[in-house]
């Protein structure tokens, strides 16, 4: 039996509404996106922080297509068989970075268990074309788990991101039925890997999966365990009816106070409240 439920509605609290992007920068980056028809994860996602990021200077691009090999609970991108990888596209990321004077550059990019190198090498590849077309950006990159294959986690630490983040997502209770193909310690795997290698380390966990306050704080413990430095905690939102339902609205107060437990924890950098998402103050992750 299932441990979420999947049936039962509940409504959105106010402090979930989202004010309108404004601001002369996110109009400068809204002009160059439309003029030069460039891709970013923050409009096909419909981000919250969208016009709050933009207008700081930070944008999130996906890489390596739009199908996903699998078929996590929470995520709106499709599930199927991707078209191969495109050894092209890492020179279109780095010219849309250009061309938007993106300051600090998020990557992301679906798995790909399709592909011997778990795209590891067109990963490695966008962050060097980067460098190259914009030697002043910054970088962090939101890397899948590879499938548990260490060398192709290598080549992410051989190109050094400023930033290399991999999300949990969910705490261990939850992990199967939230991140169906993932496992827990093979994540925690990964982020220590990425720490051992020199890499400043980053995670993310969902909220309102019906996740107890306990299993937070033991989430919270494997991840500085796993010697992760910046954590970003926020609400779940259904993307569509197919897709787990929320089981509670966590208010600000408490994500206020899961802030304070995780800074005394010792993460060097928390982001906490309904609206974080992994991007979310990227750019002053990089302290």
């Amino acid at each position: 039996m299932s441990e979420i439920n999947t049936t039962t509605k509940i409504q959105k609290p106010k402090w979930l509404k989202v004010k309108l992007p404004t601001g002369e920068n996110y109009k400068k980056v809204r002009g160059l996106v439309d003029e030069h028809q460039l891709h970013t994860i923050c409009e096909s996602g419909n981000c919250p922080n969208m016009g709050e990021c933009w207008g700081e200077g930070t944008a999130t691009f996906m890489i390596l297509g739009n199908i996903c090999t699998r078929s996590c609970g929470f995520c709106a991108v499709e599930t199927g068989k991707p078209l191969e990888a495109d050894i092209f596209e890492p020179a279109r990321v780095a010219q849309s970075v250009k061309l938007m004077q993106v300051k600090h550059a998020v990557i992301t990019s679906v798995d790909r268990d399709d592909l011997p190198d778990g795209g590891s090498e067109i990963w490695a590849a966008t962050v060097r074309a980067i460098r190259r077309q914009s030697p002043g950006t910054t970088m962090e990159t939101l890397i899948p788990d590879f499938g548990g294959k260490w060398e192709n986690l290598q080549r992410i630490i051989d190109v050094a991101p400023e930033i290399v983040s991999h999300n949990l997502e969910t705490v261990r209770r939850l992990t199967k039925e939230v991140r169906i193909q993932a496992k827990y310690d093979r994540s925690l795997e990964a982020l220590l890997r990425l720490k051992k290698g020199g890499m400043r380390t980053k995670s993310g966990v969902m909220l309102g999966l019906g996740e107890t306050e306990q299993e937070i704080i033991e989430t919270m413990d494997d991840l500085r365990s796993a010697q992760v430095d910046i954590l970003t905690l926020g609400q779940y939102l259904q993307p569509t009816p197919k897709h787990l339902s929320v089981q509670n609205f966590i208010t600000p107060e408490k994500f206020a106070e899961y802030k304070e437990i995780a800074i005394q924890k010792g993460f060097r950098y928390v982001e906490s409240g309904p609206l974080v998402r992994s991007s979310y103050h990227a750019e002053k992750h990089l302290f």
